[in-house]
C-alpha cells in the first residue's frame, strides 16, 4: 500500500470545507468550501487585496433544470479583523433576491407559466436577459464594527450608482450560453466601497472548482497506492482529483489594501461566514407566499478562514459548534490545536512505514500557523490567538508563485494568506507532521521525526490551474455539447 517513508501519499480530509460538518451537509446553500485572501498578482494590481469565499460544495455540470442558487433567507459575509484582537472590524454582507418572471406561453388561447428557468426564445448573452425566467440579483453591505451592531453602508455599482447587481445563470450549455466566458465577464463589477478612495472589483457566480483533493480513496482509511521502493517524484501527480468535474459558486471581491489595514498594522486576518434564521415555518400550501417562511435572529451555522481546520484538527462532536462559534471565542478549542489527533491517527495507519508523530507538546508550531501568524511573516504586532487566514499586506507579490507557498520560501503564499495555487493539502499535511519544527518555528527538528518527509495527497495543484487576472478562478464546466 505505501513505499518507504519519503515517499508516502497521505491525504487529511474531505475537499477542504466540502460538507465538513454534519449540520451542513443538509444545507448546502450556506456551505462554504473554500475562502481565500491574497495580495492581487493580476498585472498592476498589486495595490488590492483579493478575497473569494466559495460556497455550495459537489456542483454538478448541468446540473438541470433548477440549478444552483445562493439561499435569499441566508446572510453570506466576510469578515476582516485588521488590528489582531481576534474581532471584525470591516465585515461585507451579502443577500439575495430570487427573481421569478414567470414568463409564459400561449398556448390553445391560454397563457400558461412555463416550467423552465430559461424561456428557450433567445442566446442568453447579458445580465438580466430576457431569456431568463429565473434571476438571482443581489445587494451588497459594509458594515464597520460590530457585524450586527456596527454601522452599515451600502456598496453601489461605480457604473450607475445601483446598489443591485445581477448573479449569472449557471453554465447550463452551449445553445443557451454561447460563450459563458464572455457571458459571466459582464458580471464583474467595478464597485464604489463607502470610506474607500478607490473603486474595487467585484464578481459573484459560478467557477469550476479550484480545489484538488483525492476523495475517494481518502475515507477507505487512507488506501492510497505509492511507491513500493523508492521516491517516486511524480507521486504528488499520481491520484485522481475528484473535483476535476465539479462547480462551486464564488463570492469574490478585489478591495484596495488601504480600505483593509488600519493603516498602522499591514496584516490582517479575516473569515467568511454564512447565517440564517433562527426560526423557519413549512407553509402547507405554498403559493405567492413561498414554500416557507423565516424569521427571529441570524445564526450562523458555516464559517472558514484557514482551509482543513474542521475537517481535520476540530473534533467530530465539536464540528457544528465550531461553525456557529467566533474567532474570539476559539480558546474553547485550544486542546485540538496544543494536542493534535491527526498525526497520531497517522503513525497509527503508517508506522510500519518508520512515520511517527511530532512529540512536543503543547504543539506550538500549530498555535503559530492556525492561531496567531508566523512571527516575521504574517504575525501582528499584537494578537489574541484565534484561527483565522492572516495576510501581510506588505509581503511583494511572488513574481513566480511556489505551491507551497512559506514553507518553500515563497513568502507570499499559504499561510501568509492563501492564492488559489496554494496547494494546502500538501502543506497542512507537513506542517501538521512537523514541517515547520525542521524550520525550528515554534519547535526544534528533533521534535518532529517524520517532519521532513514530503506528505502529498497525490492530486497536483499550483498556479497555472487560474487565470492571472480577477476573478482568478476559471469558468464553471458544463457536459453540454455545441451541436
Amino acid at each position: 500500500m505505501l513505499g518507504t517513508a519519503a515517499g508516502i501519499t497521505l491525504p487529511p480530509a474531505s475537499a477542504s470545507s466540502h460538507r465538513e460538518a454534519p449540520f451542513l451537509t443538509r444545507m448546502p446553500a450556506v456551505d462554504s468550501t473554500d475562502f481565500y485572501m491574497f495580495r492581487s498578482y493580476e498585472t498592476g494590481r498589486s495595490d488590492y487585496v483579493t478575497l473569494i469565499a466559495n460556497y455550495i460544495p459537489l456542483e454538478e455540470q448541468g446540473a438541470a433544470p433548477n440549478y444552483y442558487a445562493m439561499d435569499p433567507n441566508a446572510l453570506y459575509e466576510i469578515h476582516i479583523d485588521n488590528n489582531g484582537d481576534a474581532k471584525e472590524d470591516l465585515t461585507f454582507q451579502f443577500r439575495f433576491n430570487d427573481i421569478n418572471n414567470d414568463n409564459k406561453l400561449t398556448i390553445a388561447g391560454k397563457q400558461v407559466s412555463i416550467p423552465l428557468v430559461i424561456n428557450g426564445s433567445t442566446d442568453i448573452n447579458s445580465p438580466g436577459s430576457s431569456a431568463l425566467n429565473r434571476r438571482e440579483t443581489y445587494s451588497v453591505s459594509l458594515v464597520r464594527g460590530d457585524r450586527r451592531t456596527g454601522t452599515r453602508q451600502a456598496v453601489a455599482n461605480a457604473d450607475g450608482g445601483s446598489a443591485t447587481f445581477e448573479k449569472p445563470i449557471d453554465n447550463i450549455g452551449n445553445k443557451s450560453i454561447s460563450d459563458y466566458a464572455a457571458y459571466a465577464a459582464k458580471h464583474v463589477y467595478n464597485i464604489n466601497i463607502p470610506g474607500c478612495n478607490a473603486p474595487g472589483r467585484m464578481f459573484v457566480g459560478q467557477r469550476k472548482d479550484p480545489f484538488v483533493v483525492n476523495l475517494g480513496e481518502i475515507f477507505d482509511l487512507i488506501n492510497i497506492k505509492a511507491p513500493a521502493t523508492a521516491f517516486d517524484p511524480n507521486a504528488e501527480k499520481a491520484a485522481q482529483d475528484v473535483l476535476a468535474n465539479k462547480n462551486v459558486t464564488a463570492i469574490e471581491l478585489e478591495v484596495p489594501i488601504s480600505c483593509l489595514t488600519n493603516g498602522s498594522e499591514p496584516v490582517i486576518g479575516a473569515w467568511t461566514t454564512a447565517s440564517v434564521r433562527q426560526g423557519r415555518l413549512i407553509n402547507p400550501n405554498p403559493g405567492s407566499g413561498g414554500a416557507s417562511k423565516e424569521g427571529g435572529a441570524w445564526t450562523q451555522v458555516s464559517r472558514l478562514g484557514n482551509p482543513l481546520v474542521n475537517e481535520v484538527v476540530i473534533g467530530l462532536k465539536d464540528k457544528d459548534h465550531f461553525n456557529s462559534s467566533k474567532p474570539v471565542n476559539d480558546a474553547q478549542f485550544l486542546d485540538y490545536v496544543t494536542n493534535p489527533t491527526l498525526p497520531a491517527l497517522v503513525e497509527v495507519l503508517f508506522g510500519s512505514a518508520g512515520v511517527k508523530a511530532p512529540s512536543n507538546f503543547p504543539r506550538n508550531d500549530l498555535v503559530t500557523a492556525f492561531l496567531t501568524g508566523v512571527d516575521g511573516v504574517n504575525k501582528p504586532a499584537k494578537v489574541s490567538p484565534s484561527e483565522m487566514l492572516r495576510l501581510n499586506t506588505s509581503t511583494p507579490v511572488s513574481g513566480t508563485q511556489n505551491r507551497l507557498g512559506v514553507i518553500a520560501g515563497d513568502a507570499a503564499g499559504f499561510p501568509n494568506g492563501r492564492r488559489p495555487g496554494d496547494d494546502i493539502v500538501d502543506v497542512a499535511l507537513r506542517v501538521m507532521m512537523g514541517r515547520l519544527c525542521t524550520l525550528n518555528i515554534g519547535c526544534k527538528p528533533s521534535d518532529a521525526p517524520s517532519g521532513n518527509i514530503d506528505f502529498t495527497d497525490g492530486a497536483y495543484l499550483d498556479s497555472t490551474y487560474f487565470d492571472m487576472g480577477f476573478p482568478y478562478l476559471k469558468t464553471p464546466l458544463t457536459n453540454s455539447l455545441t451541436h
